[in-house]
């Protein structure tokens, strides 16, 4: 160890202020001491771009059995059924603490207003402010954080490594990025929430951040990773030519919203009987086929049988935004084309989010709890990060009882770092993140040209449709790829190592799975084989992909 490292202690470690993380760390926050690090604004996460809403049976005309078979049946036969039931059980619970925490979801009258999406049987996706529910979770979330005195938090951490010692997670090591320090964080055990990866593809609905950081180090560490081969993509995001690929919510084809080709003909009757509202591999699916069959580079949504006052209350960010690109909702029709949008897969975790790693914990969409199956169910992604995030604090505290380590406290340790947006952008282009599309002002010109390469390949060839011979040659491609050595400072270099290792274990995991189950489709292989792959994909560093039940 360098002298430039500084070093700190603290009972529990959080990487990622998602719902998962700051729900985890509200949790462990009454058995000790608890520093969450963020890699960006602590408010940058994937859960404060969610709109659609979080699911859960509270409703009068709704039951917890129904919410389990709903995401069963999405999950295409790969659902963990004990972790799907724990889900749905545990979920009133934790939403009325939300609640009483302070969040503030949509109402009619003194009632809460629940809103359906596709594929499930009732009414029960809770929203707030009409499309930003995941920004109104993680107000109420942080604003509990910041009232609870051990509880720490960090912004502008970029965490790169685990540590490792005896086979034991013990703690890890971030950059500063305010100032390019180096330091480490001893730990009685650390928690993965560090979202998702979407960043890997040239289309994708996910924040900046989403570059999948929490999978790679723990794959580089030794943990077993798991249905990495099961990526979803949404169908409806925003396809408007310079324009990022802003998703429009399912809760708009929820309210009656309609797909047409270019044609202006409507198309997913074809495709499955619930159209509009069939599970998202399907749409998805139905878009791409018609994309091609019209040589097209989008499809339509068509909301213009609703209202401009119902579309600006219900979906109020929505109708802005598209507004600030020239589309009424309310008259005009919406070009679309899907994007990649959540990672099934992750870090394999069983129900109380400990990883194949002594002292190393994953909650979110970091973590593969096997509850979505080879398909999620839309607006449970929320609730697993609330429900799982509660769980692995309640196991971290068991198994790594506080004060258990000499010198484990937190006082040691500098005081955290304010939220500061405008800092943070600054360090971030003077040390070369990826940005917006994946660059900033400073990124190398190396690190932008083989990002740029990974991408397309993820998106040409372990993308929406699939097939041995492509999935080979992605493969041959990223294994020839020669990476720039990362920085001592700045997080670009980083996170451009962590896609790559990313894409070649869903390019392998992809390729080993040799049928087509939910959002995995294999056009040499087009039909679900339960004999030899009703099981979850496992991969470790060195070792083939293996499969488990």
């Amino acid at each position: 160890m360098t002298q430039s490292h500084k070093i700190h202690h603290v009972d529990y470690a959080v990487v990622g202020s998602g719902i998962a993380g700051l729900r985890a760390a509200i949790e462990l926050s009454a058995a000790g001491s608890v520093l969450v690090l963020a890699k960006s604004n602590l408010s940058d996460s994937a859960t404060a771009w969610a709109q659609g809403g979080i699911a859960v049976a509270l409703s009068d005309e709704d039951e917890i059995g129904l919410h389990e078979q709903d995401t069963l049946n999405a999950g295409d036969g790969l659902c963990r059924k004990e972790a799907v039931a724990l889900l749905v059980e545990e979920g009133p619970k934790y939403i009325s603490q939300l609640i009483e925490w302070g969040t503030e979801f949509d109402r009619a009258g003194t009632k809460l207003a629940f809103t359906r999406e596709a594929a499930h049987s009732r009414s029960r996706i809770l929203h707030a402010r009409g499309d930003s529910t995941g920004r109104e979770i993680s107000r109420a979330l942080l604003a509990r954080a910041h009232s609870i005195p051990r509880l720490h938090l960090r912004a502008h951490a970029f965490t790169t490594e685990l540590i490792l010692e005896g086979g034991q997670v013990t703690g890890l090591r971030f950059i500063d990025e305010t100032d390019g320090t180096l330091h480490e964080l001893r730990a009685g055990a650390v928690l993965l929430a560090t979202g998702g990866l979407g960043q890997i593809y040239r289309e994708t609905t996910n924040p900046d951040v989403a570059t999948g950081d929490g999978m790679a180090i723990a794959y580089d560490a030794g943990a077993v990773l798991s249905d990495m081969e099961f990526v979803q993509f949404h169908p409806t995001a925003l396809a408007i030519q310079a324009a990022p690929r802003f998703l429009l919510s399912e809760a708009l084809r929820g309210e009656g919203g309609v797909l047409r080709n270019i044609g202006l003909e409507r198309f997913m009757k074809k495709y499955h009987e619930a159209q509009e509202l069939a599970p998202r591999d399907v749409v998805a699916r139905a878009i791409v086929s018609e994309m091609q069959r019209t040589q097209s580079t989008h499809v339509y949504l068509d909301l213009t049988k609703k209202s401009e006052e119902f579309l600006t209350k219900r979906f109020p960010r929505i109708y802005e935004t598209c507004q600030s690109f020239g589309l009424d909702l309310a008259s005009d029709l919406a070009p679309v084309c899907p994007a990649a949008h959540y990672m099934m897969g992750g870090v394999k975790t069983d129900l109380k989010g400990r990883t194949s790693l002594p002292g190393l914990y994953a909650a979110g969409e970091t973590a593969a709890t096997g509850v979505h199956g080879a398909n999620r169910l839309a607006s449970n992604s929320l609730l697993e990060g609330l429900v799982f995030g509660a769980l692995a604090g309640q196991a971290m505290m068991k198994e790594a009882p506080a004060g258990k380590r000499k010198g484990q406290a937190l006082p040691g340790s500098p005081a955290p770092l304010p939220d500061n947006p405008q800092a943070a952008q600054k360090e971030a282009a003077k040390n070369g993140a990826i940005g917006k599309n994946g660059v900033t002002a400073k990124t190398p010109a190396v690190i932008c040209a083989i990002l740029a390469k990974i991408r397309d390949i993820m998106w040409r060839d372990v993308g929406i449709m699939r097939n041995g011979k492509e999935l080979d040659e992605a493969i041959k491609q990223l294994k020839a790829m020669e990476l720039p050595k990362c920085e001592k400072s700045g997080r670009g270099g980083h996170e451009l190592r962590n896609l790559h290792t990313l894409a070649l274990v869903m390019a392998r995991s992809a390729l080993a799975r040799e049928e087509s189950r939910g959002s995995h489709y294999r056009s040499d292989f087009p039909f679900r084989n339960d004999e030899k792959f009703a099981k979850h994909s496992a991969v470790q560093k060195s070792n083939e992909v293996r499969f488990e039940v």
